[in-house]
C-alpha cells in the first residue's frame, strides 16, 4: 500500500510538473537567442507604427560646465499619417499653445506636405518606404555586434523581463555605414519574457561618435536611455527616451545638454481615412 501511495504521489506530481511548463514561456538556451528573436519580432512591430498619431513632447535642457542648469524649453508635436508616412505638426511651445500667427504657419506647412504627398507616384511612394525600412536595417547587425550576457530577470511594469548585458566584440566590422556607432556603445536590454519585445534599454558612448559629416560629435560618457510600452493589446511604441549628452557641435561649440522625449494620445489612424488640405479662407 504504501509502495501504491508512493507511487499515486509520483503521478500527480509529474502531472503538475508538465501543467507549470505549459503555462511559463520557454526558456531560450542563451541571451543570444532572446536578442535574435526580440530583433525577428521588432520588424514585425515597426511595422505598425506606421498605423498611429500620437503626440511627442521634446524637452531639451542645456548645462554649463559645472553641471548647472542654464536653459530649458521644450516643443510638442502631433504625428500624423500623412500619405502612409508619419508628419509632425508643431503644437506647442514650452506647454504653451502656439499663437494665432504661429500656428496658421503649421497649418499652412503642413497643407503643402499634403498635397505633396498627393501627388507622388508609385514609384516616388516605394522609394520612400525603401528608405523607412532602409534606415533601421542596421539593427540587424546587432547579434554581431555584441557580445550578449543574461544577468537575471525583473519584472517591469508588472511583467517579468530578461535582462541581458550586450558589450561590443572586438574587431565587429560593420556592414551598415550607421551601424558602425554599435562598436563604440554598451548597454543592459530589458526583454519581455511573453513577447521577446525590448521593455527598456539603457546604454553609455565609450568611445567618441561622429555624426552628420563629424560636426556632430558625442564624447565617451553620453548616454541613452530607452523605453517602450503595450498599446491597443497588439504593439509595442515608444514611451520614453533620454539623451545625456556632452559632445561638440562643429568645430568651436562645446554642448553639455539632456534631451528627454515623451510620448502619449497613441490613436490608431484608420486605413480608410485621410488627411486634407484646410479650405483658403
Amino acid at each position: 500500500m504504501k509502495f501504491t501511495g508512493d507511487l499515486s504521489r509520483l503521478v500527480i506530481m509529474r502531472r503538475l510538473a508538465i501543467a507549470l511548463f505549459a503555462v511559463l514561456p520557454a526558456y531560450p538556451q542563451d541571451a543570444l537567442e532572446i536578442v535574435r528573436k526580440s530583433l525577428d519580432r521588432d520588424i514585425a512591430n515597426f511595422e505598425h507604427l506606421k498605423n498611429y498619431t500620437y503626440q511627442q513632447r521634446e524637452e531639451d535642457r542645456e548645462y554649463d560646465k559645472a553641471g548647472a542648469l542654464k536653459k530649458t524649453e521644450s516643443e510638442t508635436t502631433e504625428v500624423l499619417i500623412l500619405g502612409g508616412r508619419p508628419y509632425e505638426k508643431r503644437i506647442a511651445r514650452d506647454d504653451k499653445p502656439l499663437s494665432e500667427k504661429d500656428a496658421r504657419k503649421e497649418q499652412e506647412e503642413m497643407d503643402k506636405e499634403v498635397a505633396k504627398r498627393s501627388n507622388l507616384s508609385e514609384s516616388e511612394k516605394q522609394k520612400l518606404e525603401k528608405r523607412r525600412l532602409e534606415n533601421r536595417k542596421f539593427l540587424r547587425e546587432i547579434p554581431d555586434a555584441f557580445s550578449f550576457r543574461l544577468v537575471g530577470t525583473e519584472p517591469v511594469s508588472g511583467k517579468p523581463t530578461w535582462v541581458i548585458d550586450a558589450t561590443p566584440k572586438p574587431g565587429f566590422r560593420a556592414k551598415d555605414i550607421r551601424a558602425k556607432i554599435l562598436s563604440k556603445m554598451r548597454g543592459r536590454i530589458w526583454v519581455d519574457q511573453g513577447e521577446y519585445q525590448w521593455v527598456k534599454v539603457d546604454a553609455q558612448v565609450l568611445d567618441t561618435i561622429s555624426l552628420g559629416l563629424a560636426l556632430f560629435r558625442i564624447s565617451p560618457g553620453g548616454r541613452i536611455l530607452f523605453e517602450q510600452t503595450r498599446v491597443n493589446d497588439e504593439v509595442w511604441l515608444p514611451a520614453h527616451a533620454q539623451f545625456h549628452i556632452d559632445g561638440r557641435l562643429g568645430y568651436i561649440k562645446t554642448l553639455h545638454s539632456e534631451v528627454e522625449l515623451n510620448y502619449s494620445d497613441y490613436r490608431k489612424f484608420q486605413t480608410d481615412s485621410r488627411i486634407v488640405a484646410s479650405e483658403p479662407k
